[in-house]
């Protein structure tokens, strides 16, 4: 550990300049349907990134092809990516990702109470880009950094399942030894060592608009029978596998038989083959769908991440982890956790990968997000010893 000493201690020195940096980026509105806001937040890391050295290009992506009011398929612009790659050449190879993007529509101010920071994204995954980057400059300020290569991603759509930002995980697992994600840590400091699977799906149910006075019996209601298909998908709901209806679109006055109603669906899985089981679920209830009078139905979607299995080379990585955070004085469990990432997507691939390095925080997704102030510190301390680490045995 001596020999780490001074680098860590320089990080515990940058704890004001950590904030103000993570400050000033819960100001950027980046929500993954705001393009604009999140090449914003893209141009505000790199400003950052360029100091690190490593070959750095700012990533075009396709758009994502979602379902729209209408139930029609509509290409979605997504804001761009940041890579860095830098020592290509050296024997060993490490991954680091975070997402720009958030989920907040609205501007929220960021406010600091006591030793937390409030804010949009202040914790998901803000605070990780900043606990990344922080890592990141430790280490290239090491004489340990010409043994280990690395590589940098930020995608600016994972809220969604980073459907168009895919390819670039396929690519950089094949190029890697492992990976380290800085999605937040449980609550209490935790990391994640299993994940659920997630999938996104629209369920399209069409009918016949009448007057509802003078015509009602001719109509066919497309929000009655996706009623019916919303009871029949709930009831597929088990201790391995939830479906969450967040929302049912259609219908308009009240006095039209609705002959439009949309479906959004979210379900996670704990296991490989829950997939099959909710897939053939689903194709049962548009089946049944399909056979009443007047009514058609089509399912959209797919399952975004695969359960994150505990394999022998992730437990690995994550005693590693834990061993740092201890001989730094912070004792640290592994935990499951429902939510899912884009570790989920690099398991998948053979990639090993701790995906919860970064901030310790709470309320994700809510007005009330918050995040530690002295996780930034406690965080990046941890990722850079793990980082040294496996280099000088490199």
């Amino acid at each position: 550990m001596q020999q780490y000493r001074p680098i860590l201690n320089s990080i515990a020195a940058q704890q004001s300049t950590l904030l103000r940096r993570l400050t000033d980026w819960s100001k950027i509105n980046s929500f993954t349907e705001n393009p604009a806001g999140v090449a914003m937040q893209i141009d505000a890391i790199s400003k950052v990134a360029a100091n690190l050295g490593g070959e750095m290009k700012i990533l075009n992506l396709p758009p994502w092809i979602g379902i729209d009011a209408r139930g029609v398929e509509k290409e979605n612009p997504v804001g761009p990516a940041l890579s860095v790659i830098k020592r290509p050449d050296a024997p060993l190879h490490v991954f680091l990702c975070i997402h720009a993007d958030t989920v907040y529509p609205k501007n929220f101010p960021a406010e600091v109470r006591g030793e937390k920071l409030f804010g949009p994204g202040v914790a998901d995954a803000k605070g990780g880009l900043v606990v990344m980057l922080a890592a990141l400059e430790a280490l290239e300020q090491s004489p340990f950094a010409s043994r280990i290569g690395w590589e940098m991603l930020v995608n600016p759509d994972e809220e969604i399942g980073s459907p168009s930002s895919a390819d670039l995980f396929t690519q950089a697992a094949s190029r890697n030894d492992f990976g380290l994600l800085f999605e937040p840590a449980l609550p209490d400091g935790a990391l994640v060592d299993r994940r659920k699977g997630s999938g996104h799906f629209s369920l399209i149910v069409r009918g016949k608009s009448a007057h509802a006075g003078r015509d009602f019996a001719s109509g066919r209601s497309a929000l009655v029978a996706a009623a019916d298909a919303v009871l029949k998908l709930h009831a597929l709901n088990s201790a391995r596998v939830t479906v969450n209806i967040g929302s049912i679109d259609g219908g308009g006055p009240a006095n039209v038989v609705p002959d439009l109603a949309i479906v959004r669906i979210n379900c996670r899985t704990t296991e490989i083959e829950d997939e099959m089981l909710l897939r053939n679920g689903f194709d049962q209830v548009v089946a049944e769908l399909n056979q009443r009078d007047g009514i058609t139905a089509e399912l959209h979607g797919k399952f975004a991440a695969p359960p994150k299995i505990l394999s022998p080379a992730n437990q690995a990585l994550l005693d590693s982890a834990v061993i740092a955070a201890r001989d730094l004085g912070m004792n640290i469990a592994t935990r499951p956790s429902g939510g899912t990432c884009d570790g989920n997507r690099l398991a998948k691939m053979g990639l090993p990968n701790i995906d919860s390095l970064g901030v310790v925080g709470g309320n994700l997704h809510s007005p009330d997000e918050y995040m530690e102030i002295p996780s930034l510190v406690h965080r990046a301390q941890i990722a850079t010893l793990l980082l040294l680490r496996l280099a000088e045995k490199s």
